[in-house]
């Protein structure tokens, strides 16, 4: 059972920065893929940055530039430095692994939330 607990997220002036942290319970196995996903009042969940365990990234159009995802698999940690924030960067930020099971099965994880509020 893998568990995952988020922090970082606070209220933020427009153009600061912000680490987020994702803590993993479990040791990170070689094929997991994770990612960080926000979820903002009245829409739904979308996909904002994600790592393969091959180190490749992917961002969403809107945080490239901004953000930058990353994992010490020493710590079990994933990282989203997010900078120049925006107050359309404002959500709760959930931390996802998605772990690659016999016969290729997909088990999602998901952290509990962290909240992030761009705001003056």
């Amino acid at each position: 059972q893998v568990q995952l607990v988020e922090s970082g997220g606070d209220l933020v002036q427009p153009g600061g920065s912000l680490r987020l942290s994702c803590v993993c319970s479990g040791r990170f196995s070689s094929t997991d893929a994770m990612g960080w996903y926000r979820q903002a009042p009245g829409k739904q969940r979308e996909l904002v940055a994600s790592i393969r365990s091959s180190g490749s990234t992917d961002y969403t159009d809107s945080v490239k530039g901004r953000f930058t995802i990353s994992r010490d698999n020493t710590k079990n940690t994933i990282y989203l430095q997010m900078n120049s924030l925006k107050p359309e960067d404002t959500a709760v930020y959930y931390c996802n692994v998605e772990r690659t099971g016999p016969w290729n099965t997909k088990t999602n994880y998901w952290g509990q939330g962290t909240q992030v509020t761009v705001s003056s």
